[in-house]
């Protein structure tokens, strides 16, 4: 089944969060999972959520979300993106 991965993030550093952008896709990919949402604009529906900058990320089974989450290679541009925003996470497996 299906898992995705929903981030809402705010940029401090752009210079250093551009660099992120352009190195993670191919590790994404790599560990099957693609792009649904990344940025784009967004509009509250209920409540007070104020949301910076979305992405959704789909894998085709929570066990490769996690593989790439915890993965060597991901680490050193988890910091990068660390350094250069904050950010809320969930994984959330699909149906």
């Amino acid at each position: 089944m299906p898992a995705y991965l929903i981030a809402d993030i705010k940029i401090t550093d752009p210079a250093t969060f551009d660099e992120y952008r352009k190195l993670v896709p191919p590790l994404i990919a790599a560990h099957g999972g693609r792009y649904l949402a990344r940025g784009g604009a967004s509009e509250v529906l209920e409540g007070a959520w104020k949301p910076n900058r979305t992405v959704v990320l789909e894998f085709p089974t929570m066990a490769a979300l996690r593989a790439f989450w915890t993965s060597p290679e991901y680490q050193p541009l988890r910091e990068m993106r660390e350094r250069s925003s904050t950010s809320s996470m969930i994984a959330v497996e699909g149906i």
